[in-house]
């Protein structure tokens, strides 16, 4: 045994032997069953290293088990705002995922790209490091109590908001801002924030500063937030809104979705309605649902419970 296993090494190290072998030896199948523990990101990078890699990284099995439990019926609302944009139909390299018969690699690529639905008022997507489900809806898919009364309440264009326009507070006695959304989500749990600027936004990304004249009212007394879902999960929780200048996500609470297949009713308000005083200066631009694990790029700020 030994003599044979001398034979297969040689003189001067590995490969010198009854044949040469590197890894792109390896089955495709043996390749695969390794990927199945690597994140999107690294079967990406591990595509290039050769053939066999290239072809197990493209394989159904392996983005399959990566795709939200209902991608399916999330891929029908990509392909369907698809269609109303007037994107063409597979064209290279876009990610578009509107044939049944596409790769699941292809819907894994598109559905990373925002997905506008409801007129363009909410947009969700995938994270593309680890799948998980993220979700925008604009102030626009709000009810925000005197927004079509231009003393209280007026619209702003600016490149600091994903859907280009804010909601600016000018001056109130009453704030209230709630909103809600029917939606299969991916199971899994979930945060939900409140997506603030104290103060006039820049139009242009990058720029800090603000008219901090306008900003009154919310020192006095801390705003307080609610979350609810369809199967009695409830969250109220307050917060003094600080930091002017710069984009805040306000954490309002958390929730679990059991189901892919079943719709989640979720409802979400805002609220400073004590009358004593005058509150403005306030940029409302979305609300930002995602994993609970997920990486923020935007400063958080944690709400205090009520108990």
């Amino acid at each position: 045994m030994g003599a044979g296993a001398s034979s297969m090494v040689g003189p001067e190290g590995y490969g010198r032997g009854w044949e040469q072998t590197s890894l792109g030896d390896m089955p495709e199948s043996c390749v695969a069953a390794v990927l199945l523990y690597l994140d999107p990101l690294e079967i990406c990078q591990v595509a290039c290293l050769n053939r066999a890699f290239r072809g197990a990284a493209s394989a159904d099995c392996i983005w399959a088990a990566k795709l939200p439990a209902n991608h399916r019926y999330l891929a029908a609302l990509a392909a369907a705002a698809d269609d109303d944009c007037g994107c063409d139909g597979a064209a290279e390299g876009d990610g578009r995922c509107c044939s049944s018969a596409a790769i699941k690699k292809e819907i894994y690529a598109r559905l990373c790209r925002p997905t506008p639905f409801d007129g363009g008022t909410k947009e969700f997507w995938i994270e593309k490091d680890k799948g998980g489900f993220c979700m925008s809806i604009s102030s626009r898919a709000m009810s925000i109590t005197g927004r079509d009364d231009r003393r209280y309440w007026s619209h702003l264009s600016t490149e600091g908001s994903r859907f280009h326009s804010v909601a600016y507070l000018q001056q109130i006695w009453w704030l209230e801002v709630c909103g809600e959304i029917d939606f299969c989500f991916p199971a899994g749990s979930y945060s939900l924030f409140f997506r603030l600027h104290l103060g006039r936004p820049h139009k242009c990304t990058g720029r800090r500063g603000h008219g901090s004249e306008s900003i009154h009212g919310w020192d006095i007394k801390p705003t307080r937030f609610q979350l609810s879902t369809s199967d009695d999960q409830h969250t109220e929780s307050e917060c003094y809104l600080s930091k002017p200048g710069r984009w805040i996500l306000y954490h309002v609470g958390d929730f679990v979705v059991s189901s892919s297949d079943e719709v989640t009713e979720l409802k979400f308000s805002m609220m400073q309605i004590d009358c004593t005083h005058t509150k403005g200066g306030l940029c409302v631009d979305s609300v930002f649902i995602s994993p609970k694990d997920h990486r923020y790029e935007e400063e958080c700020v944690s709400c205090q419970k009520i108990l």
